[in-house]
């Protein structure tokens, strides 16, 4: 009986705290507080800091099997 009461009260914790990080991830795009951050003009989004700047060259690898097929050739 006692370890019954443990376990449900511990699994409510959980479900608790899980429900508030997920309403936090939800709330966070639309709050006040991301208006302090760097947000991306034309989505209203927060930017990562080390996205790239619009314009700036990204590196870009193509992993497409026809490309795959031509690399393992060139090694044997």
């Amino acid at each position: 009986m006692l370890f019954t009461a443990v376990y449900l009260i511990s699994f409510a914790f959980l479900l608790v705290g899980a429900l508030t990080l997920i309403s936090q991830g939800f709330r966070g795009t639309s709050s006040a507080a991301a208006g302090q951050t760097a947000l991306n003009p034309a989505h209203g989004q927060r930017r990562h800091p080390e996205a790239p700047k619009p314009g700036e060259p990204v590196l870009y690898v193509d992993l497409s099997r026809e490309r795959l097929e031509q690399l393992y050739q060139k090694s044997s």
